[in-house]
């Protein structure tokens, strides 16, 4: 199937005419990407979703960083739930010509926050401690589930913060404004809305993980691209049920 056009792309960056139902922010995030063959990524999607690729590949993700001030718009942030780091691993992909985010797995160290997410939200969330630390350039990330999945990184921000240029693979990766979700067979799509993020290049300190072979695929050897980005604020909208074209 053809992929989205750049003017599609650039189109779902745009704030959608719908009720926010949620703000959080995100902070101290981390890109970590590889590539890989398309073939390889379409089997383990749900039945609607495809491949989104970029010269003709697939990319994984992995994305530590911090969630701050998160909480829906009828009610304040709470200092014990509101504050909590997370990763995901995750592909890229499309629907409709919608370019979103297909998660494989998303841990975070809230556990109400996790069974929220599960319920309302459908993403498969995972309880995990975690800890995000930074000093001046460098951040530490560390992240582990019960059952022993785990990532520790280190990073260091390299270079001035600038906006992806559309149509670039920073902006394929990055500038990603819908999710895609799936439940008892069921597709759904939720948006997001934020400013573009502030990337800067990063050099990997450290890498331990087993996240991306947990989600059953096996990270390549040779060293992620990788950004890191001081923060956005987010704000979350509905999640809907997609009608398949």
């Amino acid at each position: 199937m053809n992929q989205p056009t750049l003017q599609q792309r650039i189109a779902e960056t745009m704030r959608p005419p719908q009720r926010v139902v949620m703000r959080q922010q995100w902070r101290s995030l981390l890109f970590l990407h590889w590539p890989f063959p398309a073939e390889q990524i379409e089997p383990l999607l749900p039945a609607g979703l495809q491949v989104d690729t970029f010269d003709g590949q697939a990319w994984v993700g992995l994305v530590p960083f911090l969630m701050q001030k998160v909480h829906p718009v009828w009610a304040p942030p709470l200092p014990w739930l509101s504050c909590f780091a997370e990763t995901n691993v995750r592909t890229y992909v499309h629907c409709n010509s919608k370019p979103g985010v297909w998660f494989f797995s998303l841990d975070a160290a809230q556990p109400i926050a996790v069974a929220i997410a599960r319920t309302i939200w459908r993403l498969p969330y995972f309880a995990a401690r975690m800890s995000v630390h930074q000093h001046e350039a460098r951040t530490s990330y560390c992240s582990r589930r019960a059952a022993g999945a785990f990532c520790q990184a280190e990073a260091e921000a390299c270079s001035a913060p600038m906006q992806a240029a559309p149509g670039s693979l920073e902006f394929f990766l990055a500038e990603r404004y819908l999710l895609y979700a799936c439940k008892q067979g069921i597709l759904y799509r939720g948006s997001v809305h934020h400013t573009p993020y502030p990337l800067q290049k990063a050099r990997v300190k450290l890498l331990k993980e087993n996240l991306l072979e947990t989600a059953g695929l096996r990270r390549p050897s040779a060293e992620p691209l990788a950004h890191y980005a001081a923060g956005v604020d987010v704000e979350v909208f509905p999640l809907n049920r997609v009608h398949r074209q």
